[in-house]
């Protein structure tokens, strides 16, 4: 591709991953072979990962001369923190999905079968036990969980920071 033709591929990469990540329903990754580069930022845009033990996944793009960023990375701070976000992106290293499992980067690893899709039947249970609950709730939850992750302008968090930094209590008013 010219160097024209990638970025509009990457703007139209990142305005998927948005829309995956906005989807009103709860979106469910299931990983069962690799998932590098592309293919984990497409599974960090979604709510939650389950991944086989075997699979292997990474942000690879730094061993390829590449930035990170269509849309995943954004995201990964948020499920392993700052530092070591930085560190798996710096490094290019690949994880297995048990190791993806014990940093919190996917919600359940689980053993691969013999027909190599035991990360999509973990989420389809998954996906079923979602299923039974109140929809309109789910679909708040998953916008109050969202939202609550963002640096929203209220003046309660205005009067926090404010507080913090003269060393006195917060007075809240609930706005």
């Amino acid at each position: 591709m010219s160097e024209a033709e990638v970025g509009i591929f990457v703007q139209r990469l990142r305005g998927m991953m948005d829309e995956i990540a906005a989807f009103p329903a709860p979106t469910i990754a299931a990983m069962d072979g690799f998932a590098l580069g592309g293919g984990l930022e497409l599974a960090l845009a979604c709510d939650l990962r389950v991944a086989a033990s075997t699979a292997v996944m990474g942000l690879i793009e730094t061993t390829r001369g590449l930035l990170p960023g269509a849309g995943g990375t954004q995201r990964l701070p948020r499920c392993l923190g700052v530092a070591l976000a930085k560190e798996l992106i710096f490094t290019g290293r690949r994880l297995s999905g048990v190791q993806a499992h014990q940093l919190g980067l996917v919600n359940h690893a689980v053993d691969q079968n013999e027909e190599g899709d035991a990360a999509y039947h973990r989420a389809c249970a998954l996906a079923r036990e979602i299923l039974p609950q109140a929809p309109i709730a789910v679909r708040l939850g998953k916008i109050a969980i969202n939202r609550g992750m963002e640096n929203i302008p209220t003046k309660d968090r205005l009067e926090g920071m404010a507080a913090f930094r003269e060393k006195r209590p917060p007075r809240f008013v609930g706005k």
